[in-house]
């Protein structure tokens, strides 16, 4: 049995590992507040005396949407048809593992 599954094992400790691991640096450290890269990086970015923003133009104009739910709505959008795309090849190599 081990052997049968043995990747799927070895994948439940590796996470409880990991649990572990966070739950102890969080609970020892006093500063375990993570941020988040983006926030760094606009940090940084921003604290920079030349703004690279101001020097680089795009060559086609950006198109911004009028409204937060509109760019959430093209997000999912998008999302679903990534899903669909990927679903749709995993689906053709299963049907022709299944054929074969």
């Amino acid at each position: 049995m081990v052997r049968k599954y043995g990747l799927e094992i070895l994948t439940i400790v590796a996470i409880a590992a990991f649990c572990m691991i966070f739950l102890y640096t969080s609970s020892v450290s006093q500063d375990s507040a993570f941020a988040g890269t983006d926030s760094i990086a606009a940090a940084k970015i921003s604290g920079s005396p030349d703004t690279i923003q101001e020097k680089i133009q795009p060559i086609i104009p950006q198109w911004v949407p009028p409204s937060a739910e509109i760019e959430s709505t093209l997000f999912g959008l998008q999302a679903a048809i990534g899903g669909m795309c990927i679903g749709g090849i995993f689906g053709y190599w299963i049907g022709q593992n299944k054929k074969g």
